[in-house]
Parts: structure tokens; sequence; C-alpha cells
């Protein structure tokens, strides 16, 4: 694998807030120990998970400082740096201090739908100016814009520091795709819950997970034994696992994990800023049921 640090369950970190919008801090602070405690192998700082767009540069950068400090070395960080800007991407590199990053998680430009090769592009750009490795992120439901995998391809042959993927298209298909026509420490990562154990199983590189903040033991244990090849007991706990998984996602994500995270007292409130919302009542009784 390209970054062997990456290996294993990353997780898409939530941005807690108290109900008056502002950051709280002290439940950031809780979730993150809690992670470390529970053995997550690295931290996804300003994901789709930490609501990004509703957060400003400076709040930003207070919430990977203040990880920073409490991650203090113990575990890899990955930081999120997507743009539908390519030029603004790059100046917002140029001038950001990569301390204590291991990569970023960059996400396909969305909204203005470029064609594969604008998609190959961008990425071709920031590859040729980023001083950390770098994650694609490939989420079409999100985006309007889908990698080919032969963009993915051509990329992860150019640039070494193109370490991997986190693909969350849910297409089982375009994944055996990417394993068949990357080279062999080309990562790929799940970046879909229900789908991790069977990425694994096809020769993944383990998963940014959302999922694992509510259930991080069992979510590890799933994605170690999987790593391990022991897909009889993996089995036993992605069925598990799935009991529940669509429940965090019926209403939006990060609605549901902000729901089981303040359910299970890491999150002083499940409080999201708009244009998202808390989970509907019914739904949380569903979620609140699993996670007893």
């Amino acid at each position: 694998m390209r970054n062997k640090n990456l290996i294993g369950t990353g997780v898409a970190l939530i941005t807690p807030f108290n109900d008056d919008f502002s950051i709280d801090f002290l439940s950031l602070e809780k979730l993150i120990e809690n992670m470390i405690e529970n053995r997550v192998n690295y931290l996804v700082v300003m994901g789709t998970t930490a609501e990004s767009p509703t957060l400003s540069s400076e709040e930003q950068i207070d919430i990977l400082n203040f990880v920073k400090k409490i991650v203090n070395n113990r575990v890899p960080i990955v930081f999120g740096m997507g743009s539908n800007d390519t030029n603004k991407l790059l100046k917002r590199i140029k001038n950001f201090d990569f301390d204590g990053i291991e990569a970023i998680l960059s996400v396909c430009p969305y909204y203005n739908k470029p064609n594969q090769t604008g998609l190959f592009s961008h990425f071709d750009t920031i590859a040729m100016n980023c001083p950390v490795d770098i994650i694609l992120y490939n989420v079409p439901s999100r985006t309007s814009s889908n990698l080919d995998f032969n963009t993915v391809k051509d990329l992860s042959n150019k640039h070494r520091n193109i370490i991997g993927i986190k693909e969350a298209s849910g297409d089982i298909g375009f994944a055996m795709d990417l394993f068949l026509n990357c080279p062999k420490d080309f990562m790929i990562i799940s970046g879909d819950d229900k789908i991790t154990y069977p990425m694994i199983a096809l020769g993944g590189a383990g998963v940014i997970s959302v999922q694992a903040m509510a259930f991080p033991n069992l979510f590890v244990k799933m994605v170690d034994c999987s790593l391990s090849s022991d897909f009889m007991l993996a089995r036993s706990y992605h069925y598990e696992l799935l009991k529940s998984v669509d429940l965090f996602y019926i209403d939006g994500n990060p609605a549901g994990i902000k729901e089981a995270l303040f359910f299970k007292n890491i999150c002083r409130t499940n409080q999201l800023r708009l244009p998202l919302t808390k989970m509907k009542k019914e739904n949380a009784l569903l979620l609140h049921k699993f996670l007893k």
C-alpha cells in the first residue's frame, strides 16, 4: 500500500455544535478520545460528515488545530480539501500549514460537472502542487461528477502521491475495475459503510466510516478481521452492523450519527446547521432501539 499509516478504519469526524450553533469543542474532544480508545486507525477532519460547507475558513482551521492538539500524534490526520475551482484550491494549498497532516481527502469538483479530461486535469494539477499525499474522493450522489476508472488509473500511474481513492459510488463493479486496472499498491478505500466488508474482501485497504463513530469497537473488529482474511468472523460483524446502517442515513448525513452520539452521551447536543436538520422523531426512536 502506498501509505501504510492509512490502512484500516478511518473515521470522518462530525463537527459537534452547541445549541447556539457554535462549535462544541468539549464534545469533539470526547469523541476523539473515544475513537482512539477504540483503536480507530486514523481521523478525517473536514469531510462531508463535518458539515464543512457551513463552516467558515476560520472555523475549519480552529477545528483542525484543536484536533491536532488533542490527537497529539497518536493517530494520523487526513484533512478534507476540495473545490470546484482548481485555482482557488491551488492557492489554498500553497498557503496552508500541512504540519501534522498525513494526507488530504480531495472530493471531485461539484456542481459545474467537468468531463473526464477536466477531472484528470484538476487532480493532476493538485498532485503537482500538494506537499502531502492525496486521497481522491468519488461521491457522485453529492457531486454529480463521477470519476471513470480510466481517469483514476491514469492518475494513479502518473502520481505516486495520489495514494488511493475513497470510493463512495456504491458500485461494486466500478470498484472491481479499479482493483484490476490500477497499480497493486493503489489504495481502494470504502466510502460506504454498508459495503465495507465486500470492498475489503475484493482487496480494499479499509474504510472512511461514519457508522464507526457509533460502534467503533465492532466496526474496527470487522475491518481488522477482513484485512487479516478472517472472513467468517468479519461477516458476522458485518451483518450485525448492517441491521442499523440505513438508519444512520435515512434523514441525511450527519443527522443520524449526531443523534447516535447524543444518545450515547458523547456529544451534548444533536444540533446541525441549516439547511441540514435533525432526525425525525420516529426514526430517532428506531435508532435508539439499536443503540441500546
